[in-house]
């Protein structure tokens, strides 16, 4: 039995009873990027992913420094930010790692307790709680550093009403595109440095109170040319999923040092996205441009059966469709999910989408590591980082 498997059965309780409770966490609130150009990155994540327009804050509401454009579908929220002078450390930040996640905003109902809880525990605090109002209430907000520059923002809303928080006006549009079925982010992944990786693991046990529920060693997640490790973290109710890797030694060179060397540092390497019918969402995406990883080879579809043996009662999905699409399954004793995953979505190769969709499975598909890896080396080789 794998290792993922081994983790799962014991069911949500078992898994989750190591969590602390001193930092309870609602959800994900936002997820803020600095890019090079917001107003065009917002157009492509409408025109691609489907987002609608929700608010502005830019030279138009009082800003000098900065615009900030925010994307929403069903409980997604993203903010595109931009800097508009050259002195900017939003500009910084952009020139270093190209467009990339800033700040990871979580939902919580006390920010002031939450920042207190984390930098006693030894968080480098990025911003002291502050309180921004207007008309329709406050938010309270404080934030920490976590691996490399990225913050983890603690956002509390509970007395605001108004469009997305204070400072900002409801982004009209006439460009309306139809949403592509993204529900939730189900999970966020961060790459760190080598032999690094334990070192956030007990960050996020010590400072944020998660617990490691999975994890996988460079013998599970290996190809002829690369490997990697990477351990699952999550908060105390399983809403919160921070996965890390880290490389490990291959005979070329990983995906994992592809992203720190273009990134020129830790970061966000991809959000997981999740939907209630994969084959609509993509499919629909893919009309719209967004491009996916390589369809994995026809020995690995004419085995599904065999895999999902204990599932195949329950499974609705047409298998040539998710071949058409390649998408792929996994299982494990829960039930089976879907997955498929982006190419880059900028030009240098760091950050990437996963679309993910649960049938019961709480895993991270652990039985399709070896067909993703080589797809993304694949791509490596045609860009000559492999």
């Amino acid at each position: 039995m794998s290792q993922e498997l081994k983790s799962v059965e014991y069911g949500l309780e078992k898994i989750f009873e190591g969590a602390q409770d001193f930092l309870p966490l609602l959800g994900t609130d936002y997820v803020e990027f600095y890019v090079g150009n917001a107003k065009q990155s917002a157009h492509y994540y409408k025109t691609a992913f489907g987002f609608q327009s929700e608010a502005y804050a830019g030279l138009e509401t009082g800003l000098k420094d900065r615009a900030s454009y925010v994307l929403k579908q069903d409980k997604i929220r993203l903010v595109l930010t931009t800097a508009l002078n050259s002195d900017s450390p939003i500009g910084e930040h952009v020139k270093k790692h190209g467009d990339g996640v800033k700040i990871i905003a979580l939902w919580v109902d006390d920010a002031r307790k939450s920042y207190e809880e984390t930098t006693k525990r030894g968080a480098n605090s990025f911003m002291e709680p502050k309180v921004t109002s207007d008309e329709n209430g406050e938010i309270v907000q404080a934030g920490i550093f976590g691996y490399g520059e990225t913050v983890f923002m603690f956002t509390e809303r509970k007395n605001y009403n108004g469009i997305f928080m204070p400072g900002y006006v409801k982004w009209e549009s006439d460009y309306k595109p139809e949403p592509v079925g993204l529900k939730f982010i189900d999970h966020m992944v961060g790459n760190v440095g080598w032999n690094q990786m334990d070192v956030w693991v007990k960050w996020f046990e010590d400072i944020m109170g998660f617990v490691n529920f999975l994890s996988f060693d460079d013998k599970q997640i290996t190809t002829e040319y690369s490997a990697l490790m990477s351990k699952v973290m999550a908060n105390g109710n399983g809403r919160i999923k921070f996965p890390i890797n880290e490389p490990a030694e291959g005979m070329k060179r990983s995906q994992i040092e592809e992203y720190l060397d273009f990134y020129e540092s830790p970061g966000v390497q991809h959000l997981a996205l999740a939907t209630d019918d994969i084959i609509k969402t993509v499919a629909d995406m893919k009309s719209r441009g967004v491009e996916f990883l390589s369809v994995p080879p026809q020995a690995y579809y004419d085995a599904i059966p065999d895999r999902l043996k204990d599932h195949m009662d329950k499974f609705k999905e047409d298998i040539n469709e998710l071949q058409k699409l390649g998408i792929m399954i996994d299982a494990d004793e829960e039930g089976y999910l879907l997955q498929i995953f982006t190419k880059p979505v900028e030009d240098r190769p760091t950050l990437f989408y996963e679309v993910i969709q649960r049938m019961g499975a709480r895993g991270f598909g652990a039985g399709n590591f070896k067909a993703l890896f080589e797809s993304i080396e694949r791509e490596q080789e045609k860009r000559g980082t492999l």
